[in-house]
C-alpha cells in the first residue's frame, strides 16, 4: 500500500532556519510506547515498572502483544484479578526510538513534516509524564537500558558538567538528524510543572528530608515529625515508598507527580537553572551555537499551572538558541465541569508561545458535525470559529494546532460514534459504561472525513494523533493509546469488552476487524498534498461567505491570486448551494475535494473549490 510517493514540500520549507515552517506544518503526534517496536531487545521489564501507579510489585508480567484484542486480558492480567484501569496502566508494548526512525519514511510518504513526541525523558511510566531525569532519554527507548543506567548513576544530576550521553540519548540525536534529513521538524513534550516519584531530586528529599539540598524544590508537609498537618492541597506519599520520618505529604499534580515550588517567576531559581540547562542540552546538543542538531521546539504540558511570567523567560531561553523554534502550550480547560476552555491569548504574547493546542477548534467541530440532539447551527459554529480567530488574531491563528483528539481524549472516530457528549468529559467505559466502543460505520466514516477536510482548509495547522489516518478508534484514556496499526501485522478482531469484567453493562459489541482504512489514509494523503501545493491554505485569510438554517456553512480563503471556496453541510440531508456564491460564472472554479457539484451538496460532506487568477 505504501509505495514510495514522496510529496514535494514547497522549497522554502527545506530550510531549517525558515520561520515560515510554523505555517506550513502538518503535525503528527506520536505516543512512543505505542507507535512501533523497532528493537525488542530493549523492551521494558517488570523491574522497570517500579515507581508509578499502581504501586503493587508484580509477581508476573510481560510486554503486551502488539496485535492482541485491546480488551482481552493477557494471562498475567487474569492472575492479577484486577480491573482494567489497573491492568492497562501496567501495560507496555515496547515502542521505541528505533521504531520511530524505522517509520519516518511512512510519515514522509503520508505528507507529515512536523512531529510532536509525547514525553521521551527517562521515566517508569508508559506515558513518561513523571520524569526521573530530564537530561536523559528513557533507557527503554534506546538500545542498552542496563548500560545507560550505569552511566546515569555515575553523574551528579544537578551538575551539567558531569552529564554524559547514554545510548538512548545518542539514538535520539540520530532521530533528530533523520527527521531533519527529510526536511521535517520535531518538538518534544516539556513537562516542567511536575516530576515523577522517581525524580532524582525528589528521591533525595525522601531519603534525607530536611538535610536534602532539594527540600525547597518541592512544597512538603512532614519535613519532620512535627509537621504533619492536613491540607487538601497536599497529597499522600504512596505506600510503595518508605518514609523514615513519618507520613510525608506534598503538593502534586496527582499522587505520583510532585509539583515544583514556584515563586512569582515560576519554578524557584535552582529549578529554573536546572530547566535552563535542559533546554540547552536538547536544543543545541553539541553547544556549538548551531541549533540544527537539536529539537525544533517544545510542547509545554499543563502550561496554565506554571506562573505565566516563567514562559516569558522560557521563550527567551529557547529563541536565544533557535529564533525559529516553535513553542506550543497545553492551555486548555479554564473550567472543566462547565466545559469552558481558555482564551489562550495571554500565553501567546511577550515572547511566550508561538501557538497553543487548539482544542477549541475540535470542540466546535464536535458540536456541529457530530452532535445530533445538541447540534449547533451554522451561525453558532461561525461564532465559535470567529471567536478564537478574533481573539488570537489572523497571524497567530495560522500557526495554531487545530486538533480533534490526543492522548488525553477519546479518539475522533469514537467521538463520531458517540454524539451529544462534551469533548474530554469521561468519555470512556470506566466512567460511562454505555460509551459505544465499536468501529464506525460507513456514514460515520464519511462524517469523520468531512471533519478532517474542514481541518485542513480552515486557518491553522492540521494536527493528527497517530493512527487517525488509518482509522484507529478508541474511548478516552487508556483506550485512545492502543498500539498503532501497521500493514505488516495481522491483528486480532476487537470483540472483547471491558464490561465483561465489571458487570455494569451488557458487554455486547460486534466483532470489529482491526485493519488499515485505505480510503481514509488516501484522503489524508490527498489533503497533505493540497496543503503543500497551495499557499492559500497556509497564509490565506478567512471569511464567512454564507450560512443558513439547513446546515450549510460556506467560507473562503484568499492569498495572492488564489481563492478557496469551502462548502460544508452539517445536516444529514442534501442541501441546495446558493448560486450567488460563485460570482459572475461557475466555470472559474476548479474542484479540489468532493464531487464537482456546484448546485447541491449531500449531507455531512464538504466540497472544496479553487479559483486562480
Amino acid at each position: 500500500m505504501y509505495k514510495p510517493f514522496l510529496i514535494t514540500i514547497i522549497s522554502s520549507f527545506a530550510l531549517a532556519g525558515n520561520p515560515n515552517w510554523h505555517h506550513l506544518a502538518v503535525w503528527y503526534q506520536i505516543f512512543p510506547d505505542r507507535f512501533y517496536n523497532g528493537d525488542q531487545s530493549n523492551d521494558p521489564t517488570m523491574v522497570s515498572l517500579i515507581g508509578v501507579w499502581p504501586w503493587d510489585k508484580q509477581s508476573e508480567w510481560a510486554v503486551s502483544p502488539w496485535t492482541s484484542d485491546w480488551y482481552e486480558f493477557q494471562p498475567w492480567e487474569i492472575k492479577n484479578d484486577q480491573d482494567y484501569r489497573y491492568q492497562f496502566q501496567l501495560r507496555r508494548y515496547g515502542g521505541d526510538l528505533e521504531g520511530i526512525i524505522h517509520k519516518l519514511d511512512y510519515l514522509q510518504d503520508l505528507g507529515i513534516n512536523a512531529i510532536y513526541l509525547n514525553p521521551v525523558f527517562d521515566s517508569p511510566s508508559s506515558h513518561k509524564y513523571g520524569a526521573a531525569y530530564y537530561h536523559h532519554i528513557d533507557r527503554h527507548f534506546g538500545p542498552d537500558p542496563i548500560g545507560d543506567l550505569k552511566i546515569i548513576q555515575s553523574e551528579n544530576p544537578n551538575d551539567p558538567s558531569t552529564w554524559k550521553w547514554t545510548s538512548a540519548d545518542k539514538l535520539f540525536l540520530k532521530l533528530i538528524r533523520e527527521v531533519h534529513k527529510r526536511n521535517m521538524h520535531i518538538i518534544i513534550d516539556g513537562v516542567f510543572n511536575h516530576v515523577g516519584m522517581t525524580f532524582w531530586a525528589f528521591q533525595d528529599v525522601l531519603k534525607n528530608r530536611d538535610k536534602s539540598p532539594y527540600i525547597d524544590w518541592f512544597v512538603v508537609k512532614g519535613r519532620d515529625r512535627k509537621d504533619l498537618s492536613h491540607n487538601k492541597d497536599f497529597v499522600d506519599l504512596p505506600p510503595l515508598f518508605s518514609d523514615p520520618y513519618g507520613k510525608m505529604r506534598y503538593k502534586g499534580w496527582v499522587t505520583d507527580l510532585p509539583s515544583f515550588r514556584q515563586d512569582s517567576l515560576g519554578p524557584i531559581p535552582p529549578v529554573r537553572d536546572h530547566l535552563h540547562a535542559i533546554v540547552k542540552r536538547w536544543m543545541d546538543p553539541n553547544n556549538d551555537g548551531d541549533p540544527s542538531d537539536g529539537i525544533d521546539g517544545w510542547r509545554l504540558d499543563v502550561a496554565e499551572k506554571v506562573q505565566i511570567r516563567f514562559w516569558t523567560l522560557f521563550g527567551g531561553w529557547v529563541r536565544e538558541i533557535n529564533p525559529n523554534a516553535y513553542l506550543t502550550g497545553e492551555v486548555w480547560w479554564e473550567d472543566w465541569p462547565k466545559n469552558k476552555m481558555f482564551n489562550a491569548l495571554p500565553w501567546m504574547v511577550k515572547n511566550r508561545f508561538t501557538a497553543v493546542m487548539n482544542y477549541r477548534f475540535g470542540d466546535a467541530m464536535y458540536k456541529f458535525f457530530i452532535n445530533e440532539q445538541d447540534q449547533i447551527s451554522p451561525n453558532q459554529l461561525d461564532a465559535l470559529l470567529n471567536g478564537f480567530i478574533s481573539e488570537y488574531g489572523h497571524e497567530r491563528s495560522l500557526t495554531l494546532q487545530n486538533m480533534f483528539d490526543s492522548h488525553d481524549t477519546e479518539r475522533l472516530a469514537s467521538a463520531v460514534v458517540n454524539p451529544d457528549r462534551w469533548i474530554d468529559h469521561e468519555n470512556n467505559t470506566w466512567y460511562q459504561p454505555l460509551f459505544d466502543i465499536r468501529k464506525p460505520n460507513e456514514n460515520e466514516w464519511q462524517t469523520l472525513k468531512t471533519m478532517v477536510t474542514f481541518q485542513y482548509i480552515f486557518p491553522g495547522t492540521p494536527f493528527i494523533y497517530y493512527g487517525n489516518e488509518v482509522g484507529m478508534w478508541g474511548a478516552d484514556d487508556p483506550d485512545c493509546r492502543k498500539p498503532m496499526i501497521w500493514e505488516e501485522f495481522n491483528y486480532n478482531n476487537e470483540k472483547a469488552h471491558q464490561c465483561d469484567r465489571r458487570n455494569d453493562c451488557d458487554g455486547q459489541r460486534p466483532s470489529d476487524p482491526v485493519e488499515i482504512n485505505t480510503e481514509l489514509f488516501n484522503h489524508y494523503k490527498q489533503l497533505n498534498k493540497l496543503k503543500s501545493q497551495y499557499n492559500v491554505l497556509n497564509y490565506g485569510d478567512y471569511k464567512t461567505v454564507y450560512t443558513d438554517q439547513n446546515g450549510l456553512y460556506i467560507f473562503s480563503r484568499s492569498y495572492d491570486d488564489q481563492t478557496i471556496l469551502a462548502i460544508f453541510n452539517g445536516a444529514k440531508h442534501s442541501t441546495e448551494i446558493p448560486s450567488s456564491i460563485w460570482g459572475k460564472t461557475k466555470t472559474d472554479w476548479t474542484s479540489l475535494i468532493g464531487k464537482a457539484n456546484q448546485n447541491n451538496i449531500k449531507g455531512k460532506s464538504g466540497h472544496i473549490f479553487i479559483h486562480e487568477n
